[in-house]
C-alpha cells in the first residue's frame, strides 16, 4: 500500500543554503565598486579643474564662486558704469537725432505751405 508509505525530504545543503548569500554579496560587491570608481573620477575631474581654473574659482556647498582677475571692486565698478554711460549716450543721440530730423522736415513742411489769403 502506498498510502502508508511517506518519502522523507532529506534537508537541503549547506552549499545549497549558501548560493543566494553568495550571490547577493557579488551584486553588492559589484554595486560598491561602481560607486567608488565614481568617487573616484569626481575627485580627479575636480583636482583637474581646480588646476586648470587657477585660484580664481572656488567651490562651496552652494555651488561655484568665480572671481575676477586683478580687478578690485571700484576698477570694476567704473568700467560698468562708464560702459553703461556710453551706450545710454549713443541711444539717446540716435533716437534724439531721429526726432531732429522729423521735427526738421516739419518745419519745412511749414515753410514751403501756401500762405493763407489776405496775408502777403
Amino acid at each position: 500500500m502506498a498510502w502508508g508509505k511517506q518519502k522523507t525530504q532529506t534537508p537541503p545543503s549547506i552549499a545549497r543554503q549558501l548560493i543566494p548569500l553568495v550571490l547577493t554579496l557579488v551584486v553588492l560587491g559589484g554595486i560598491a565598486w561602481v560607486c567608488y570608481q565614481i568617487y573616484l573620477s569626481l575627485g580627479k575631474i575636480q583636482t583637474q579643474a581646480r588646476k586648470q581654473m587657477g585660484d580664481h574659482v572656488v567651490f562651496t556647498k552652494d555651488g561655484v564662486r568665480v572671481n575676477v582677475k586683478d580687478a578690485g571692486a571700484e576698477s570694476y565698478l567704473d568700467k560698468t558704469q562708464s560702459m553703461f554711460v556710453k551706450a545710454w549716450e549713443l541711444g539717446s543721440s540716435a533716437s534724439g537725432a531721429a526726432n531732429e530730423q522729423q521735427e526738421d522736415a516739419g518745419k519745412r513742411k511749414r515753410h514751403t505751405s501756401r500762405p493763407k489769403e489776405g496775408q502777403s
